[in-house]
């Protein structure tokens, strides 16, 4: 008879979790509080506009595609994708007539980086070769290991491994990137990525400076219906697999009984299971569904309550009333000049003077996402999380934002009438991400990866005070992204599997 395995969230964790136990032979359930599957990877209609609600840029398409693989299924046919060339499209304020295109076919890419800085040509050259040696050393040895023990990171071989990389623990994103390049719009265009995973470069660990190496060399791709492609083709290979899942199913609690998961209550009745994987945002399961004080171990609501959390966002969704042909790419970024205040001004809670924001046309590449002849506009600007802002998210703050946005987007050539095109609008804030996704402190990409909470001293896989109990997600190890969020549901998946085949050995001696 199957074991049984009870996932909480059919978020990316949690679906990609639930696929590769269902598929390694175990019965799973999943539950979800909300109608569809995806977490913050979930779409949003209006108005016959659809658009992604969270996560937008695909990188490192290879990892969304292992899912299928390992099921034994082709992965074109559930997540055909296409690579982007130019990868994106860089205004600035002070000059939004003259935008870069940024591509990784590297003959172009070096004639851009040469346009904006011949200087710093080399200097790029030789950033993307020492981000590579950290991004070979870190793909098996960090993203794909679990750290149940502090041993685990210091062993000798990871020691060993890692002096080539040339890693300086103690640097900073920006100052990595200082070290081989002096222009800072070139420098603009390379550390804002570490928001991707809701960070400052001025505070994010070198470590991730690999994330818009890993854009340069392997470039960016677009799933055809959008990234909600994604998700919905995992809940139908789950469906597949044999896996159960069920909607509208708000858990209330972890059931744990002698030290050892037993099960979730949903409505006030327990769902028995040998093995719980919890997809919910890590702070808020430990303060919330983990109700036994002794399974907590560390993370205690006081130990919650003083982590570091990432930033958050406000999103618009606007539907047009016609096509943006003058705009050519996908994946448009707006840079304010003052980027340092910018992010400064994030990070300390303070409402936004001077912000940089990004726009995304998923229908320029698929029409099929917005009614004939339309567009619609994602506009994602990172803002502080609901915990940290020292104003109230309120139809004030609601509109002093879209204001902002819509006054810089007139700006930018082809954007001109923006504010009489809209026919159909909606918009996301940091109080949204914490009621409907249960994100802690409303942080968009949950525990920040600072030095101190990142690698093994990040919360990990397996709950090290309660058997059977196990959690997967971007405030896990080993972070945020979508494709680090895969990769955190393979660690927590393996984890149950070898603790499970661990304790069937020592039965059978």
């Amino acid at each position: 008879m199957k074991k049984k395995v009870v996932v909480i969230g059919a978020g990316v964790a949690g679906l990609a979790s639930a696929i590769r136990l269902q598929n390694a032979g175990y019965q799973v359930a999943l539950y979800e509080k909300l109608a569809t599957p995806g977490g913050k990877m979930n779409r949003i209609e209006i108005g016959g506009f659809k658009f992604d609600l969270g996560p937008s840029i695909v990188m490192m398409p290879d990892v969304y595609q292992e899912i299928f693989e390992l099921c034994g299924r082709n992965p074109d046919d559930y997540i055909p994708m296409e690579k982007l060339d130019p990868m994106y499209r860089a205004y600035f304020s002070d000059k939004p007539e003259a935008p870069m295109d940024m591509s990784s076919d590297l003959l172009k890419l070096t004639k851009t980086i040469e346009a904006i800085s011949p200087t710093d040509t080399g200097g790029f050259f030789r950033y993307l070769h020492e981000a590579h040696k950290i991004y070979a050393f870190a793909r098996h040895d960090i993203l794909q290991k679990p750290f149940r023990r502090h041993r685990d990171f210091y062993s000798s071989s990871m020691m060993n491994k890692g002096r080539g990389s040339k890693i300086k623990v103690l640097d900073t994103a920006d100052q990595f990137i200082g070290r081989y390049i002096k222009n800072e719009r070139l420098k603009q265009i390379i550390s804002f990525q570490t928001l991707y995973i809701g960070i400052s470069p001025y505070k994010s660990p070198s470590f991730y400076t690999m994330i818009p190496m890993l854009q340069f060399l392997y470039g960016v791709w677009f799933i055809k219906g959008g990234m909600y492609t994604m998700a919905s083709s995992m809940e139908k290979l789950f469906k597949e697999l044999g896996g159960e899942v069920y909607y509208n199913k708000d858990v209330e609690e972890i059931c744990i009984e002698e030290g050892k998961a037993t099960g979730i209550r949903v409505g006030g009745e327990k769902i028995s299971a040998e093995f719980v994987m919890c997809n919910a945002d890590f702070p808020y399961a430990m303060k919330n569904l983990v109700k036994e004080p002794a399974a907590k171990g560390k993370f205690t609501d006081k130990k919650i309550d003083k982590m570091k959390y990432t930033c958050s966002c406000f999103l618009l969704y606007l539907g047009m009333d016609r096509k943006y042909t003058e705009v050519e790419h996908v994946h448009n970024f707006i840079f304010n000049e003052k980027l340092d205040k910018n992010l400064a001004d994030i990070f300390s809670g303070k409402k936004l003077t001077e912000a940089s924001f990004y726009v995304y046309l998923a229908s320029k590449m698929d029409p099929t996402l917005a009614p004939e002849g339309k567009d619609g506009l994602y506009i994602l600007m990172p803002v502080s999380n609901a915990a940290e802002a020292d104003y109230e998210w309120n139809d004030e703050t609601i509109a002093y934002y879209r204001n902002y946005i819509l006054n810089a987007l007139k700006k930018i050539p082809g954007f001109e009438r923006v504010e009489n095109e809209i026919v159909a609008e909606t918009c996301i804030t940091p109080l949204d991400f914490e009621t409907k996704f249960n994100a802690y402190k409303g942080a968009a990409f949950g525990l920040q990866p600072t030095l101190f909470q990142s690698n093994h001293l990040r919360p990990q896989s397996k709950a090290t005070h309660c058997a059977n109990l196990y959690f997967t997600g971007s405030s896990t190890h080993p972070g945020a992204g979508v494709p680090i969020v895969l990769l955190s549901a393979k660690i927590a998946a393996q984890e149950l599997i070898d603790d499970d085949q661990g304790a069937i050995a020592a039965q059978d001696h």
